[in-house]
């Protein structure tokens, strides 16, 4: 299946919620919260749907990197069951990465929840390295975080308008 991503908008807020609840049950965010990361201009969210069904929001990410700054955070990143496995969550935080470089981040970092090993799978295939643990950081299921972080290797100089190499480990 293709899905087409674009730019999330606070109009956008209830139908990312309504997956955000389901996914995320006893931590998930609240419609202010997520609201108010959708419009900060240092956040940059992304929504995936069919290409013909552009009110269906099967994913949603998003990422904290003002610009000029040389971090960026991943706030978050849903995924629905039916499109899990399918190449959307890395193709979701590939935009991000991207994004993130883009605005002068050459770090990005994020929590994972520690009973999650297929989001730790896909992060350390994308190039991320373990930092450390959180204990019980996700509440109120007292779950601990795994701290992730992926240094941005910039792109050769005979490719300086391509996207960044995320993970340099990975033949091409």
């Amino acid at each position: 299946m293709a899905w087409q991503l674009r730019r999330a908008h606070v109009d956008d807020v209830d139908a990312i919620m309504v997956l955000e609840t389901a996914l995320f049950e006893n931590d998930a965010w609240s419609p202010a919260m997520m609201a108010r990361d959708i419009a900060d201009p240092a956040c940059y969210y992304l929504v995936a749907f069919p290409p013909d069904e552009p009110e269906r929001i099967e994913a949603y990410a998003g990422l904290l990197a003002p610009r000029g700054a040389n971090q960026g955070d991943i706030q978050t990143i849903g995924v629905t069951e039916s499109a899990r496995g399918k190449g959307l969550g890395r193709t979701l935080m590939q935009a991000l990465i991207a994004e993130g470089y883009k605005r002068g981040a050459r770090e990005i970092f994020l929590e994972v929840r520690a009973d999650n090993p297929s989001a730790q799978r896909l992060y350390t295939r994308l190039g991320f390295d373990e930092l450390g643990v959180r204990r019980g950081y996700y509440q109120p299921d007292n779950v601990d975080a795994v701290v992730m972080r992926l240094t941005i290797v910039p792109p050769h100089a005979a490719l300086a308008d391509a996207l960044p190499l995320v993970n340099p480990k990975e033949s091409l």
